[in-house]
């Protein structure tokens, strides 16, 4: 069974910096291209950003420039740096496999507020 945990959320001034871990189980998060995802209140979840296996990176428009994401594969671990934090980047962030729909974790929630 393959399962994801979301962590490093929180509350945040604009143009502060949060780092987001996603623990994987049940796959080698290495093996596989890895996304993180974000849901606003009222909107579709989306994608910002993409590490593929070759470790080749994309990142949405919208956040290109701010969040960098990672991985660690000793500790199968995927990370998104985030940076210059605006209040448009407050959602919940999920990550997922990219090539292959999996069951979604709880999220972690991000919330960008003076």
């Amino acid at each position: 069974q393959v399962t994801f945990v979301e962590s490093g959320g929180g509350l945040v001034q604009p143009g502060g910096s949060l780092r987001l871990s996603c623990a994987g189980s049940g796959i080698v998060v290495s093996m596989t291209s890895m996304g993180w995802y974000r849901q606003a209140p009222g909107k579709e979840r989306e994608l910002v950003a993409t590490i593929w296996v070759s470790q080749g990176t994309w990142y949405a428009d919208s956040v290109k420039g701010r969040f960098t994401i990672s991985r660690d594969n000793a500790k199968n671990t995927v990370y998104l740096q985030m940076n210059a934090l605006k209040s448009d980047d407050t959602a919940v962030y999920y990550c997922n496999s990219y090539t292959r729909p999996l069951p979604w974790g709880q999220g972690t929630q991000v919330t960008v507020s003076s």
